[in-house]
């Protein structure tokens, strides 16, 4: 018998086989289709199980979520966007296999407490900070997941005096302003011409007075929401990764500025930020915890 993890991305899905020690292995990847995307995860989760019998799955999905119901609304799967029912999906799929559900930040708070920069702490914050902007939370050592299984949703602190609108419906999310693509699509309304947060964050090393705007923009508001997190949740240590992240001094320099502007209570003068070692697939690493262990999260058997 076989525990599977499972990674619901914008873009990608992913899955593998948990082994004795919560790695992953034999790990699949495939891109989301624009229709047929359940029959694509199906196949993908036959592929990896091959003719083993599956008794736990393990499953990370891009938000939000409702662990209650099970279900996921990808706002980048319009398929899915309305609320689809996944647990259900894979309960049917492998019966009697337990099927435990969170959202992808929280499996990146799960990863970081288990083998990353979280491990041994008992109140943090893990961000990513890529094309979007999420994250989760680890309180008193046990992941905090809140009413419907979304808490830790970082990326919509709203920023001081921000009105750029942000994919959830709302106005001056952080993730509207410090987000790869945020950050891209700002640069290119001023002048810029490159067309990627890769391309963004070497035309800054470079010296580029647009690209350098628009990552000090980025930082600052990351470090103005980090401050506002740090504040609300008593965290000493927030771990960031992802594809953004990687911009290095232009993006964390004005970050770790405006939070030593900001982050000003005593409780917070032991503040840590610190930039992730999990190179790649935290959220798969997450849902492998999720699959072998309860980790305080709502269990669907």
């Amino acid at each position: 018998m076989i525990s599977v993890a499972l990674d619901i991305g914008a873009t990608k899905f992913a899955a593998g086989v948990v082994d004795a020690g919560q790695r992953v292995r034999d790990v699949r990847q495939i891109a989301v289709p624009k229709q047929g995307v359940w029959d694509a995860c199906r196949e993908l989760l036959l592929e990896v199980a091959g003719q083993e019998r599956v008794g736990a799955v393990g499953i990370g999905a891009a938000g939000p979520v409702d662990v209650r119901s099970g279900t996921t609304s990808p706002l980048n799967i319009p398929e899915w966007s309305s609320g689809f029912a996944l647990v259900d999906a894979v309960r049917e799929l492998f019966p009697g296999a337990g099927v435990r559900l969170a959202v992808d930040g929280a499996c990146l708070a799960l990863a970081e407490h288990h083998i990353g920069g979280l491990r041994g702490v008992r109140d943090g914050l893990a961000m990513t900070v890529s094309s979007g902007i999420g994250g989760g939370i680890i309180s008193d050592g046990k992941l905090a997941l809140g009413r419907t299984g979304n808490a830790g949703h970082v990326g919509h602190i709203v920023v001081p005096g921000s009105r750029e609108p942000c994919g959830c419906g709302g106005i001056g999310c952080v993730e509207a302003v410090a987000s790869g693509m945020s950050s891209v699509r700002w640069a290119r309304d001023h002048g810029w011409t490159g067309r990627s947060g890769i391309e963004l964050a070497q035309a800054a090393h470079g010296g580029d007075a647009i690209a350098l705007a628009a990552l000090e923009r980025a930082g600052t508001a990351l470090g103005q929401a980090i401050s506002s997190a740090a504040a609300l949740l008593d965290i000493d240590r927030v771990v960031i990764g992802g594809g953004f992240a990687e911009a290095g001094e232009p993006l964390w320099n004005p970050m770790r500025a405006a939070i030593a502007e900001h982050a000003r209570l005593g409780f917070l003068h032991d503040l840590r930020v610190v930039h992730s070692q999990i190179t790649n697939g935290a959220t798969l690493v997450g849902a492998a915890v999720l699959a072998t262990e309860h980790a305080g999260v709502d269990v669907h058997d």
